[in-house]
C-alpha cells in the first residue's frame, strides 16, 4: 500500500494532467473562437461562499482498512490497482511540453472562465504556473492581432441601417409625390386631350361653314356683278334723263316767252331774241343736277384759290451764321462739375421724358408719359401752364426760335404744335405710323422735322400744314432727330446703331456714321456745331468730328443703357442720363468723368441751364431734380 506522500504526489500529478487536458481543450476552444473572429466577455457576480476558506480533513494510514466480504474485497482490489497507477505516474519522470507559441487570447479567455466560475483559487495557480513557463522560455506569447470590436460593429451596422431606413423613407416620400404629379400630369393630359378634340371638332365645323359659306357667296356673285352693273346703267340714264328734262325745261321756258313777246306785238328779230334767250335763260330756274355740279365747281375754284393762297414755305438759302463760333475761349464762363442737389420738384405722376429749357425765359418745359406737358417757372418749380391733348405718353418737345410756340412728340403717332400764350393746339401733325420719338424746330421757324418707330423721319411745312418730304434709310426705329445749328442739315439716330445726316431741301442722305455695337438712343450736336456726341442701349458715348465725320473718342458708363446727352452753353461738359439713376457729367479737355448720384430710380432726361450754373435732370418716378 502506498504511503501518503506518494498518494498526495500522485493526486498533485494528476491534477497536473487534468490542467494540462483542461489548457489543452481551453487553447482549442479559443483557437476556433478566434479563428471565427467572435469574442464574450460576461462579468458574473458570485453569489456563493468562497471555498479559499474550506479546511480540509486529513486522512491518515491508521484508519485505512481494507473491507470485509466479496463485495469489499473487490472494492479493495480496485483501490489497490488505483493507487498502483496512481504511484507508477508519480514516479513517471515529467517533460514538459516543446517550446511553442501560445496566443495571448487563450489566457484571457481561461481567466475569464475561471472568473466567471468562481474558481480564485485555480485562477491564482494558473496565473501563477502561466507566468512561470512564459518566464522560462517554454512558452511564448503569439500576437493575434487586434481584436475586432463587436460593439463598435454592431453600432455601426445600426447606424447604417438607420440611414438605409431613413434613405429608404425619403425614396418612398419621392415616389408617392412622383405618382402625385404623374396622375396630375395624366389629368392635364386628359384634360388637353379632350380640349384639343373639342378644338379639332370646331375647327372642322368652322372650315365646313367656311366652305358652305363660299360656297354661298360664288352663287351670289353673279347676281352681284349684275345687280351692280344694272345700277351703273340706271344712274347714267337718270343722268342721262336729268339732263335731257333741264334741257327740255329750259326750251319750254323759251318758247314761252317767245309767245309771250309775239303776243305783245312785238316785230320778231332774231338778234334781240337770242339776246333775250340768252339773258331769260340765265333766270332760268336750274335743275338739282346742274345745281350740284355748279356748288362743285364752286368748292373747287375756292380750294383752288386758298391753295394758291397758302404757298409751301421754302428752306432759307442765305442761313444766318451760327452766333456761338464768334465766341471767344477767353470770354467763356470756367467749366462746372461740382454740381450739389438743390431741389426736388414733383411735376409729373409718371416718368418724365424731356426737359427743354426756354430759349428767352427762366423756366423749362417738361413733358410726361402721363401724357401731359407743363411749363415751370424757376427756381421755385411752380407750374405756369399744362398742356392736355394727346392720347398717349409724350416722348419729347422743342421750342420754335421766337419761344412762343411748342412743338410736342407722342406715341398717339401725332405731333402737335402749340400756342404758349393761350396754351391752346394750334396744329396737329398726322401721318406717321407708329409712335413719335423726336421732334426739332428748324432755325427759320417755318419747318419742323419728326422721327418715329416706324423707320422713318418727316419735315413738317408748318405754314402749309402738310408733310413736306419723309426721309427713308433707317432699318430701324428713329430714336432721334436734331437739325443742325443755323443750317438745312439733319442729324438722326437709330436703333439700327447708325447715325444719319441728311440735307433737308433734297431729303437725301449724305452721310452715314458706324460705330455703336448697340441701339442709339439720343444724338445731338454741339453748341458749336464741330462735334456730335451720341448714346446707346448700352452706356457707350461716343464723340464724332463733324467736319471730317470721323469718330473721334468712345467712353462706356454702361453696362446701364444710356437715355441722353446734352451739351453745355460752352461746349466743353457733356452731361449724360443714365439707366442707373447717375448723371455722368464727362470733362470733354481732361476726359474726367463726374458723378452726380441723387436719382432714387432711372434718370431719363437732363437739360443745362444758359449760364450753365444750374443742371435739370428728370427720372422715372416723375420727379424733376435741379442742381447748382
Amino acid at each position: 500500500m502506498a504511503s501518503q506522500p506518494e498518494m498526495r504526489s500522485s493526486g498533485l500529478r494528476v491534477l497536473e494532467e487534468a490542467l494540462g487536458m483542461g489548457l489543452t481543450a481551453a487553447r482549442d476552444t479559443a483557437e476556433a473562437v478566434a479563428a471565427e473572429g467572435a469574442y464574450y466577455l460576461e462579468q458574473v457576480a458570485i453569489t456563493e461562499a468562497s471555498e479559499d476558506d474550506y479546511e480540509y480533513e486529513e486522512i491518515t494510514d491508521d484508519n485505512f482498512s481494507i473491507p470485509e466480504g466479496d463485495e469489499d474485497l473487490a472494492k479493495a482490489i480496485q483501490m489497490v490497482h488505483e493507487q498502483a497507477i496512481d504511484t507508477q505516474i508519480l514516479e513517471q519522470k515529467t517533460v514538459l511540453p516543446s517550446r511553442h507559441a501560445v496566443p495571448e487570447v487563450i489566457e484571457d479567455f481561461l481567466c475569464n472562465f475561471l472568473i466567471k466560475m468562481g474558481m480564485t483559487r485555480t485562477l491564482d495557480c494558473f496565473q501563477s504556473e502561466w507566468y512561470e513557463l512564459i518566464q522560462k522560455g517554454v512558452t511564448e506569447l503569439r500576437v493575434v492581432g487586434t481584436v475586432p470590436d463587436v460593439y463598435t460593429q454592431i453600432m455601426f451596422l445600426e447606424a447604417e441601417n438607420k440611414n438605409l431606413k431613413k434613405d429608404l423613407k425619403h425614396y418612398k416620400q419621392a415616389t408617392d409625390k412622383a405618382r402625385e404629379d404623374l396622375l396630375k400630369t395624366q389629368k392635364e393630359r386628359d384634360f388637353h386631350r379632350m380640349h384639343h378634340k373639342r378644338i379639332v371638332q370646331e375647327k372642322n365645323k368652322l372650315i365646313n361653314d367656311l366652305k358652305g359659306l363660299k360656297l354661298h357667296y360664288a352663287s351670289y356673285e353673279p347676281t352681284i356683278r349684275v345687280l351692280h352693273e344694272k345700277h351703273h346703267s340706271l344712274l347714267k340714264q337718270k343722268m342721262l334723263t336729268t339732263l335731257e328734262r333741264d334741257r327740255a325745261i329750259g326750251k319750254v321756258f323759251g318758247l314761252k316767252e317767245t309767245l309771250r313777246s309775239v303776243e305783245l306785238g312785238r316785230n320778231f328779230r332774231v338778234p334781240e331774241i337770242k339776246a333775250a334767250y340768252n339773258c331769260e335763260s340765265e333766270n332760268t330756274p336750274e335743275g338739282p343736277t346742274q345745281k350740284s355740279l355748279r356748288e362743285a365747281r364752286e368748292q373747287n375754284k375756292c380750294k383752288t384759290k386758298m391753295e394758291e393762297s397758302v404757298k409751301d414755305s421754302e428752306f432759307p438759302m442765305d442761313i444766318q451764321p451760327n452766333p456761338n463760333l464768334n465766341l471767344c475761349k477767353e470770354n467763356l464762363p470756367p467749366a462746372k462739375f461740382d454740381y450739389k442737389l438743390n431741389n426736388v420738384f414733383r411735376i409729373h405722376e409718371l416718368p418724365v421724358s424731356c426737359i427743354i429749357m426756354h430759349p428767352c425765359k427762366d423756366s423749362l418745359v417738361t413733358c410726361g408719359e402721363d401724357r401731359f406737358w407743363k411749363v415751370v417757372s424757376l427756381p421755385d418749380g411752380n407750374v405756369l401752364l399744362t398742356g392736355i391733348g394727346h392720347t398717349d405718353w409724350l416722348s419729347a418737345c422743342c421750342f420754335h426760335p421766337s419761344g412762343n410756340k411748342l412743338a410736342t412728340a407722342s406715341g398717339d403717332t401725332t405731333v402737335k404744335l402749340w400756342d404758349l400764350s393761350k396754351g391752346n393746339c394750334i396744329l396737329t401733325l398726322e401721318g406717321h405710323n407708329h409712335a413719335v420719338w423726336s421732334c426739332t424746330w428748324h432755325s427759320c421757324g417755318n419747318f419742323v422735322a419728326s422721327s418715329s418707330l416706324d423707320t422713318t423721319s418727316k419735315i413738317w411745312d408748318v405754314n402749309s400744314e402738310k408733310c413736306r418730304s419723309t426721309l427713308y434709310g433707317h432699318t430701324d426705329s428713329v430714336n432721334s432727330i436734331e437739325f443742325f445749328p443755323f443750317s438745312n442739315t439733319l442729324l438722326t439716330g437709330s436703333a439700327d446703331k447708325s447715325l444719319s445726316i441728311w440735307d433737308a431741301r433734297t431729303n437725301k442722305c449724305e452721310q452715314s456714321l458706324y460705330g455703336h455695337m448697340h441701339s442709339i438712343n439720343d444724338a445731338t450736336f454741339s453748341p458749336r456745331g464741330h462735334m456730335i456726341a451720341s448714346c446707346d442701349a448700352c452706356g457707350v458715348i461716343k464723340l464724332w468730328d463733324f467736319r471730317k465725320l470721323l469718330p473721334i473718342v468712345s467712353i462706356d458708363v454702361g453696362p446701364s443703357p444710356a437715355n441722353e446727352v446734352k451739351f453745355d452753353s460752352t461746349g466743353r461738359v457733356l452731361a449724360e442720363a443714365s439707366g442707373n439713376g447717375v448723371i455722368h457729367l464727362l470733362d470733354l479737355k481732361s476726359g474726367q468723368i463726374h458723378k452726380l448720384m441723387g436719382h432714387e430710380s432711372e434718370a431719363h432726361t437732363v437739360a443745362f441751364s444758359h449760364d450753365g450754373e444750374n443742371l435739370f435732370s428728370g427720372g422715372a418716378d416723375g420727379s424733376v431734380r435741379t442742381w447748382s
